[in-house]
């Protein structure tokens, strides 16, 4: 499933969505075809392969919701270093005017911590 940059799933929604891959769960467990479960949950045939994948490798877990992806993946630590680094502004960082932006905000943390975010991540 793809969403407009910066969009994605609301926690509703993901619950809802999660709501759905259980409903899969049981149907896998009662042995029902992939197009059979598509039709009946309304989703793409592909999703239901996914889950299905998901599903015969972990178990329930695997086809469970990972949480909301708006969860920053830098520590507190990390978190202190970055306000650090850009307190000390773009010029000690390479770049030859005084403003931050995001991209270079990204860029940044991608060189100090060797994590990747999209600029609207940032």
């Amino acid at each position: 499933m793809r969403f407009a940059q910066g969009g994605g799933l609301t926690d509703a929604e993901r619950t809802k969505r999660e709501r759905l891959r259980l409903e899969a769960v049981e149907r896998f467990e009662a042995v029902q075809k992939n197009g059979e479960i598509a039709a009946a949950v309304r989703i793409s045939v592909r999703s239901v392969e996914r889950w299905r994948r998901a599903w015969r490798e972990s178990g329930e877990a695997g086809v469970l919701s990972k949480g909301s992806p708006g969860r920053s993946r830098l520590s507190a630590v990390q978190i202190a270093r970055l306000e650090r680094e850009l307190e000390r502004g773009p010029l000690a960082h390479g770049w030859a005017d005084q403003r931050w932006t995001l991209a270079r905000i990204k860029t940044l943390i991608g060189r100090l911590f060797h994590v990747s975010y999209t600029v609207e991540g940032t």
